[in-house]
């Protein structure tokens, strides 16, 4: 295997999904201090397709960006994102997306029932237990009312683990060469697991 031409697809990958979360993030309804975007779905195919490190290094890419003054989050950019109310989601989605490809890749085997409990564990439960107590905090608010108010991010959140474990299982099937090696090694047990 050529090894520096594996690094440019790896690096390929990483730009791909660093623009997928950026587009992701325009796409919001403004529903108070922590708007509702479809971000959240880009860093689930992240961890799914890419895996842990190169699904946190696409996430990390962006806020790498947006820290140097690229509005690239929503339109926002710079250090200011990174202290507002939205700062500790930014850091679950780095870690959900580690989570996310260690449980989806685990055993290299794709399996659409492990992939949805990655999604809801990685893309869901990890961004809320770093973003509601930094919200809280620079609100000023208790932590029970700052986490009453998140519920109604479950209903949309539920939906995107979902499409993501459909999109995620759909892909593999139609372009398995999107998947790290390690998963494609193994195309003939995976593709029987997912359908």
């Amino acid at each position: 295997m050529d090894t520096r031409r594996f690094e440019n697809r790896d690096l390929a990958r990483i730009a791909v999904f660093t623009a997928l979360l950026t587009a992701f993030s325009f796409i919001r309804i403004p529903v108070g201090p922590v708007p509702v975007t479809m971000q959240t779905l880009a860093v689930m195919l992240a961890g799914t397709i890419l895996g842990p490190w190169l699904g946190a290094l696409s996430v990390l890419l962006l806020l790498a960006l947006t820290l140097v003054g690229l509005p690239l989050l929503g339109g926002n950019g710079g250090f200011a994102v990174f202290v507002g109310p939205t700062a500790g989601y930014l850091l679950g989605f780095v870690l959900g997306a580690v989570v996310i490809g260690l449980i989806a890749h685990q055993g290299h085997r794709l399996i659409w029932w492990k992939t949805a409990i990655a999604c809801v564990c990685g893309g869901m439960v990890v961004p809320y237990l770093c973003g509601i107590p930094v919200t809280a905090l620079i609100l000023g608010q208790p932590l029970g009312t700052t986490a009453f108010s998140a519920v109604a991010f479950l209903p949309g959140d539920i939906v995107k683990a979902v499409l993501a474990t459909l999109i995620t299982a759909a892909l593999w099937r139609a372009y398995p060469a999107a998947f790290p090696s390690s998963l494609r090694r193994q195309t003939q047990s995976v593709s029987s697991s997912l359908q």
